[in-house]
């Protein structure tokens, strides 16, 4: 099968853990806190199972998402109507099977999903919020590296 919510589910994590690495403070935290403006006590303040629990949802949506940008096999079944039965769909399973279902192709796509999706979204919003480049490029660079191993995973777990 194409889709394996397994991938999804597992895939979905990986956010929390880069953000973990990512945004400890021998990492980009002290960065990312400067230039937002954060403070370790404004931190505190926050409802965190609100910022966690959120964060696991839209990683979750992320994560369902992103087999449509790193299976092939995934967009062969939606020319087929979703159909797994379709005479063309069997017959290019027959041909090519799980073809490019493994971790560095899955990773290649999420990288570049996240270059040309997340990078432009982040750098414009950045740029008209009077961010610096700094923290541009530590944002964008957090989902950049989380893609590119969301979609390895989710590629290579058939």
């Amino acid at each position: 099968m194409v889709f394996n919510m397994y991938a999804v589910l597992v895939a979905s994590l990986v956010t929390l853990l880069m953000g973990f690495i990512w945004y400890h403070p021998k990492v980009f935290g002290t960065i990312w806190m400067k230039e937002t403006g954060m403070t370790e006590e404004k931190a505190k303040q926050g409802n965190m199972l609100k910022v966690f629990g959120l964060s696991i949802v839209y990683s979750l949506m992320f994560a369902f998402w992103l087999p449509n940008l790193v299976i092939h096999q995934t967009g062969v079944l939606e020319a087929a109507g979703g159909n797994i039965e379709d005479a063309a769909f069997r017959a290019f399973m027959e041909v090519h099977g799980d073809a490019f279902r493994y971790f560095r192709h899955g990773a290649l796509h999420g990288f570049f999903s996240g270059v040309f999706l997340i990078l432009p979204v982040v750098a414009i919003n950045g740029l008209f919020e009077q961010k610096t480049w700094k923290y541009i490029l530590v944002a964008a660079g957090y989902w950049i590296i989380s893609m590119t191993i969301m979609g390895g995973i989710i590629c290579a777990w058939k």
